[in-house]
């Protein structure tokens, strides 16, 4: 399984100091064995996206299909607050 990232998450991604990358890379890396580790629940009003509960911090991603390769697309990164808002 391939990991991609929106122009969105690693800009924010990148403004975090590096144990706090470090960690919320670790936590992403969880999502791609079976079954996906960490916290994580369907995002409401969205058929593919869910979410992952890293601390106060949240990833909104899904996994989509691209000749036969399994990926894992972070979609956004933020703070429990702000994650949610676009």
């Amino acid at each position: 399984m391939r990991i991609k990232y929106t122009k969105q998450a690693l800009k924010a991604l990148s403004c975090y100091n590096k144990p706090t990358r470090e960690f919320i890379r670790e936590k992403i890396f969880g999502l791609t064995e079976t079954p996906p580790k960490g916290d994580i629940k369907h995002m409401q009003g969205s058929k593919n996206e869910l979410r992952l509960r890293v601390g106060k911090y949240r990833i909104i991603y899904e996994y989509i299909s691209e000749n036969r390769l399994e990926i894992l697309m972070i979609n956004r990164i933020g703070a429990r607050g702000d994650v949610y808002k676009g």
